[in-house]
């Protein structure tokens, strides 16, 4: 997180998310308590820190033009572009290019659990803003799980290998970003650099997809 978010500010919020799960739960619905608290927490969290307004709307926009850029390079391509390539298409020096992913990092420090955004006002609503009736198994919902999935999946294998790899150890083995970078013999900025660059494409290409 940016040095300006204070993390027991935001363990506070998180309590407060828990205390409103108290005394709102309904267990006649047939959720898990746990199920229901965890997405009080996540959404007072995720509340917070957008009042917080961390992330300037400038630098959101830069984000998106990264990602329309790379994605479009992308699909030009038939490969994930690398980036000397994107430098070249948006027309900066390679030192810039590496001054912009570390300006728009921030943005997607929450990107996986947040809505998809079509512009600076509006978000279309994601999969974590619903909760599953486990008693209500749906068909439906069943074919559009596997289908995001499939989706997802796809997206990642497009990734260049080194993207694909910081990705895999820091998503699925939970490894910190320096613990990456010690594993992979890079620096931690460069790890954090590629996990960026990688977060950024794969939303660019789910929103393409989300949004028609």
């Amino acid at each position: 997180m940016p040095k300006s978010i204070e993390k027991d500010d935001l363990i506070n919020t998180a309590i407060i998310g828990l205390f409103d799960a108290l005394e709102k739960f309904d267990p006649d619905r047939g959720t898990k308590f746990e199920t229901y608290a965890i997405w009080r927490i996540k959404g007072a969290v995720l509340d917070e820190l957008r009042s917080m307004d961390w992330v300037s709307r400038t630098t959101r926009r830069k984000a998106r033009n990264l990602e329309r850029v790379a994605s479009a390079l992308d699909q030009r391509l038939g490969r994930a572009a690398n980036e000397l390539e994107i430098a070249k298409e948006m027309k900066i020096s390679l030192h810039e290019l590496m001054r912009l992913i570390e300006e728009v990092r921030g943005t997607v420090v929450l990107s996986l659990d947040q809505a998809v955004t079509v512009d600076d006002d509006h978000d279309l609503s994601g999969l974590a803003d619903v909760i599953e009736d486990e008693t209500s198994p749906s068909a439906l919902s069943k074919i559009e799980e596997e289908e995001d999935k499939e989706l997802l999946l796809q997206s990642i294998n497009l990734l260049t290998e080194q993207e694909r790899l910081v990705v895999a150890l820091y998503y699925y083995e939970e490894m910190t970003l320096k613990e990456i970078g010690e594993t992979l013999h890079i620096s931690e900025s460069r790890v954090s650099q590629i996990h960026t660059k990688a977060v950024l494409r794969l939303r660019g290409r789910l929103r393409k997809v989300w949004t028609g």
